[in-house]
């Protein structure tokens, strides 16, 4: 594994653990101790994905995990993985799945 890797591989450990926590590039820079611009670039060129990307990505994973292995109600969840609304956490969870978090949750 490459130094790069390694890096991000801890990274991205470190984000999933705290992907319930407000996320973004400012936080992820601060915490790996590199710039925002130089972490983009080897995030990028490790994973080939953006880190927003990567963050938007897991926490709709977990999301989803969530609709199929619980009963909570979708607004708790949403805001459990940072969405500031139901509606929004909707709009984004369908353009990623497809389909609405309701449907998710009855056709899972």
């Amino acid at each position: 594994m490459s130094p790069h890797q390694e890096i991000i591989h801890t990274l991205t450990q470190w984000i999933d653990d705290h992907i319930d926590q407000p996320l973004n590039i400012d936080a992820v820079a601060q915490k790996s101790g590199y710039s925002k611009w130089y972490l983009q670039r080897m995030f990028r060129s490790v994973m080939h994905q953006t880190l927003g990307e990567y963050i938007r990505q897991r926490r709709l994973a977990m999301a989803a995990e969530a609709l199929r292995t619980t009963q909570r109600p979708i607004f708790d969840i949403a805001m459990d993985f940072g969405y500031v609304s139901q509606q929004t956490f909707s709009r984004v969870f369908r353009r990623e799945f497809d389909r609405t978090p309701t449907d998710y949750r009855h056709h899972a």
